[in-house]
């Protein structure tokens, strides 16, 4: 199998793999050079701030375009944020909650998601229910088993950063919105490697931070929050750029913008938003479903091996919820280090979660990576037969 976009013009774009077998990008992404070069010529123009135009602000509304097109949303419906966690608290302290309502969430989620809720709960009383995953994941059945009349909120992962497990989006937007449940989606491990339509998932909000699979530097993210909702929700915070007629400075007018950049308080990270600008238009110029496909197509053989070798996948083969992260560990969870040694041996760039060694595939990979992987894995140690 080929990918529908040529890879090595690809990873031609991309110094870092020059030096080492870059799977990593689950936990950092490494910048293409049209990024380095975005994020340079703006640096240039702050350098010179004399030499600045009102064409300054285009950087945002650009970057506001590009991050709708990848998620299926307006450009009204996006408000740029710092990273993950800023956005989650954002939406979280802007929710209509009341005491006694309940947030449910996985064991699986990354603090940024969870986080928020549990402050939340300290402060205004609500409940944030963690319950135990299903295969790695957040699944109706747990919604149904977990559920009440008082859920008004689901938070979760378009995938879960250790399992790998692949969220049924659409199927939880469905079964939030027949019960008017606010759907609440961190999508940090998946925008940029595979796709997401909002509005067809009925997601009510997603949070971001772009330096994974979108390519972008750290400090530059977002926050989509679907207009339909925009009205039910109290903005926490407010500043100079969050309301209408912004230079009228001595105004003191608190009249919110009328769509998400209320949720902006002031001027964005300008260097690292016009870095994922960037990257976005040369992932976008790919195709997300492409890139889709060749990292599950990657997945799929990389886990081919690892169960062959003996190594216990979180998330198998032949599971309906596989992603472009593959995450396993060995019978004898010591070997764990001792793999992950003979893996930074070849070169091969990865991280350990929670006991796990975990690799993320993008679609700058390709099948000679994969096989670097399996000749460093050999058979796992402690293994059973």
């Amino acid at each position: 199998m080929h990918p529908q976009y040529d890879l090595n013009a690809l990873r031609q774009q991309i110094p870092a793999l020059q030096s080492c077998i870059y799977l990593n990008t689950c936990a950092i992404g490494p910048w293409p050079n049209v990024t380095r070069e975005a994020v340079s010529r703006a640096a240039d123009m702050l350098a010179e701030p004399n030499r600045m135009s009102r064409d300054f602000w285009g950087i945002f509304s650009a970057a506001r375009d590009t991050i709708a097109r990848l998620i299926n949303a307006g450009s009204d419906e996006i408000a740029l944020m710092q990273n993950t966690a800023e956005g989650m608290n954002v939406i979280a302290h802007a929710l209509p909650l009341q005491a006694g309502d309940n947030v449910l969430m996985c064991d699986q989620e990354y603090p940024a998601v969870v986080y928020p809720f549990m402050n939340l709960a300290r402060r205004r009383g609500i409940e944030a229910r963690i319950v135990p995953h299903d295969g790695g994941g957040l699944t109706i059945d747990l919604l149904e088993r977990y559920a009440d009349r008082r859920t008004r909120v689901v938070a979760v992962s378009t995938v879960e950063f250790v399992s790998g497990f692949r969220t049924d989006m659409v199927a939880i937007g469905e079964w939030c919105k027949a019960r008017e449940v606010w759907l609440i989606a961190d999508g940090i491990q998946s925008l940029g490697a595979a796709p997401i339509d909002v509005k067809a998932a009925h997601i009510d909000a997603l949070a971001s931070g772009g330096h994974k699979w979108m390519l972008g530097p750290m400090g530059a993210g977002f926050l989509y929050i679907n207009r339909d909702r925009l009205d039910q929700l109290a903005p926490p915070f407010a500043g100079a750029l969050s309301v209408v007629d912004a230079e009228n400075y001595l105004d003191y007018n608190l009249t919110f913008q009328p769509d998400a950049r209320r949720f902006e308080l002031g001027v964005p990270n300008t260097i690292g938003v016009a870095g994922l600008s960037a990257s976005l238009s040369l992932l976008l110029s790919l195709d997300i479903r492409a890139i889709e496909a060749w990292t599950l197509h990657l997945s799929g053989l990389l886990l081919e091996h690892v169960e062959q070798l003996g190594y216990r996948p979180f998330v198998g083969r032949d599971s309906a919820h596989r992603s472009a992260i593959v995450s396993f560990d060995t019978p004898d969870p010591a070997g764990v280090a001792e793999v992950s040694q003979r893996l930074t041996a070849a070169k091969v760039i990865h991280t350990i979660r929670s006991g796990k060694l975990r690799l993320g595939i993008h679609g700058f990979n390709s099948e000679d990576d994969i096989q670097a992987v399996v000749d460093a894995l050999g058979p796992a140690a402690g293994r059973a037969g």
